[in-house]
């Protein structure tokens, strides 16, 4: 009875400080995340800090299939989709493709709610636990090489024609289009330094 009650006290105070040192706080991941949907992005973004890429469902367009591309060649990719029928069609066709991906898997009832199923329904913590089992997985140091400021201080943000440059330089880099919270989190996902960007930059201009 002793050794139980010992036990048991000890367990709780190893579970207070594994819940005490996830509280609130990000992984920070090296590879790139590819759920299906914005909503799959805005849930996962609450408990991890990595680039997140959304296929849209099946039909994924040729900008988006480059932009996995481009992850999976420079940093790798962790498929993360709906663990329903659809969910695992999207993960068999991107694997087909990409063979060396990472898979993530959340189990049903940690994703459902009312009867929906999808990324988006699962709690941060859930979310979490389904990244930390991936075997393979790289922690990055979260290192950020672009700030809004300098976004604002190449005119890539907050002018007239922000919205254009971004467009061309984005083409430059790779990396697709984005508003200007979009195009910041692609370049930092693909750590591109500030000369990379002025360089895209002045290409960009020049045509």
């Amino acid at each position: 009875m002793k050794y139980y009650l010992y036990s048991l006290t000890k367990r709780k105070r190893i579970m207070r400080k594994i819940s005490s040192s996830d509280n609130g706080e990000k992984i920070k991941i090296r590879e790139a995340i590819v759920v299906e949907g914005r909503d799959d992005i805005a849930a996962v973004s609450k408990t991890c800090d990595a680039l997140i890429i959304a296929t849209h469902g099946f039909g994924i367009t040729r900008e988006t299939w480059a932009l996995i591309e481009k992850a999976y060649d420079e940093k790798g990719i962790i498929i993360l989709t709906d663990p329903d029928f659809s969910g695992e069609e999207i993960r068999r066709k991107l694997s087909v493709k990409f063979p060396n991906a990472l898979q993530a898997y959340l189990p049903k009832v940690e994703a459902t709610k009312a009867d929906d199923i999808g990324v988006e329904n699962a709690t941060p913590e859930a979310i979490r636990d389904a990244l930390m089992k991936v075997h393979g997985i790289t922690k990055s140091d979260g290192q950020r090489h672009i700030t809004m400021k300098d976004l604002s201080e190449l005119e890539l943000v907050g002018g007239q024609k922000a919205s254009a440059l971004r467009e061309c330089v984005g083409a430059e880099l790779g990396i697709g289009y984005g508003n200007g919270k979009a195009f910041l989190k692609k370049l930092n996902g693909f750590g591109i330094s500030r000369d990379e960007l002025e360089a895209a930059l002045l290409k960009a201009e020049a045509k």
